[in-house]
Parts: C-alpha cells; structure tokens; sequence
C-alpha cells in the first residue's frame, strides 16, 4: 500500500468561498447560549460556514472528547465530558428555534459509558418529538460495539434515519480507524434495516483506496440493504493527522453516482464537499 503523499496544493474544485454574515452569527449565538456542539465546529467541516448561513447545523452529542482514535477525526480526544442531561433539552430548543423540517444528531463515540450513549440519543428523540413533532430525525450513531441491545434503545425511538459510516475501504481500517470493524459496522447497518429503518451510511475517498475497492464497498452496503450513500473528499484537518493520498475528480464522483444508483441505492450525494449530513433532508 502506498504511503499517503506530502500536502499538495487543492485544486480549484475545492476552493471554498467565504461565506458568514447575520444568519452564520445568529446560528453562532444559538449554540454558544444553549452550550450546544455541532459536527460543524468540531469535525473542522468545509460546509459549515454554508450551513450555518442557512440556519441549519448537525449537532453532535455526549460531549466534545472521543473515545476512539481514528486518524482523519478533528475531534478531540481528551478526557470524556459528562454527560449533560439538559442537552436533549437544548438540541430540541435549538432546532426549535431553526424551524429545521429535518434534525440530523451525532456524537462522539463514547467507549466508556456502559450504554455507549444510547440513551442520551434516545432522550433526544423524545425530546424532539415533545417540542418539535413536525421535524423528521436522522442518527448518525457510532458502532455501539455492534451491540443489538444498545442498538434497540435508540431504534425504539423511530426515528426516521438510522446513518452509521463505514468511512473507508476496510484495507484501509488499520490505519484511518483502528478501533473500528468494517464487518461490525455492516453489522449496525443491517440490524436496523432488519427492524424496518431507513439506513444509510457515508465513505471518504481520497486515502489511497483504489475505484474497485470503493465499489466494493458499495456492494457490500446494498447487500444489506442499504438506502442511502454519501460519498465526498476526505481534507486533512491537520498536520498530525493522515495525510491526503489525492484529491479525486468530479468526473470520479460522478461515476460513483452512478455506479451507486446502478447497485439499487435510492439517493446518492457523491461530490468533493459532500458529507454524511450534508444537504441530508434533500437527500
């Protein structure tokens, strides 16, 4: 397997343009006042000035600090916080107060807990349900260890996407999520389907995988029926994370379209800034 290379220039499909004004500061606000994270802020996403101009944002619960160590994350990996039990409450005041027709929630993945979190995302859905009954919910859930029982607190919940990303191409597991399992995240991702969710999932590109590999993967998540697919660039946040292998084409992102919605998955995002919640009620 080829090392990844030094970082090289981004080419001009990936030249972002500023974007901020009131709408940015008034999401800015919202979070600080309701001592809310989102993916936004703490995964560095290139989309988040957009997002937040738009008055969207996806938050991310249980705290700020991983358990984990996979090597493309800006997501800190300190000590775990508590866990805050007003942060159902704040996340269902935020998208409250957004009028957000479609609430996408994260975490971090927490190890330590002896519910892995479940139940602080199946608080949040109740909780947005109480307050804002007319909003779809998306999870985008860390494995839970591939434990079903865990799985069943949150899938009691309904909520109307189950999202859990396989990242990469399970070639590259060792070194971009060490501490991860491609079969056991299949695994997550066919037991929800096997109780009647919409699942979908996500995979970064531009590590070193070859086309045949990302294919692959995309067979794999079909044979579980899998509904949806985001497929976007992966940036290095910094100099001590992995560095990015090459930056892939449009014309590539197209093929995996393309090739997706030929392996029978309903939606498909496939592009440079795409990722696994973004633009996710469109999708």
């Amino acid at each position: 397997m080829t090392e990844p290379r030094a970082a090289m220039r981004k080419p001009e499909w990936l030249k972002i343009k500023v974007q901020g004004g009131r709408p940015f500061q008034e999401v800015e606000a919202l979070l600080k006042a309701l001592h809310l994270n989102t993916v936004c802020q703490e995964a560095n996403c290139p989309n988040r000035m957009e997002c937040y101009g738009k008055r969207t944002a996806t938050f991310i619960i249980l705290g700020r600090n991983c358990t984990r160590n996979c090597t493309f994350c800006n997501v800190s990996r300190e000590r775990p916080d508590p866990v805050d039990p007003l942060e159902p409450e704040h996340v269902a005041a935020a998208v409250r107060s957004l009028k957000l027709r479609h609430a996408v929630i994260t975490s971090v993945t927490r190890d330590d807990l002896p519910d892995q979190g479940a139940g602080q995302f199946a608080a949040c859905v109740r909780e947005l349900r109480a307050q804002c009954p007319e909003t779809t919910v998306e999870l985008l859930i860390p494995d839970m260890q591939g434990r079903e029982d865990l799985l069943d607190v949150i899938l009691a919940e309904r909520p109307e996407v189950l999202n859990h990303n396989v990242e990469t191409v399970p070639a590259l597991y060792p070194r971009v999520r060490p501490q991860a399992d491609f079969e056991r995240s299949l695994g997550v991702l066919r037991y929800a389907k096997s109780k009647g969710f919409k699942t979908k999932s996500g995979i970064m590109v531009g590590l070193g995988e070859r086309e045949d590999e990302v294919i692959d993967v995309m067979r794999r998540l079909r044979e579980g029926d899998c509904d949806m697919l985001t497929v976007g660039q992966y940036l290095q946040p910094t100099a001590r994370h992995i560095a990015v292998h090459e930056y892939v084409t449009p014309e590539t992102f197209e093929r995996y379209r393309i090739e997706a919605l030929e392996l029978g998955f309903a939606r498909v995002a496939s592009g440079p800034f795409v990722r696994s919640s973004y633009k996710a009620e469109a999708l």
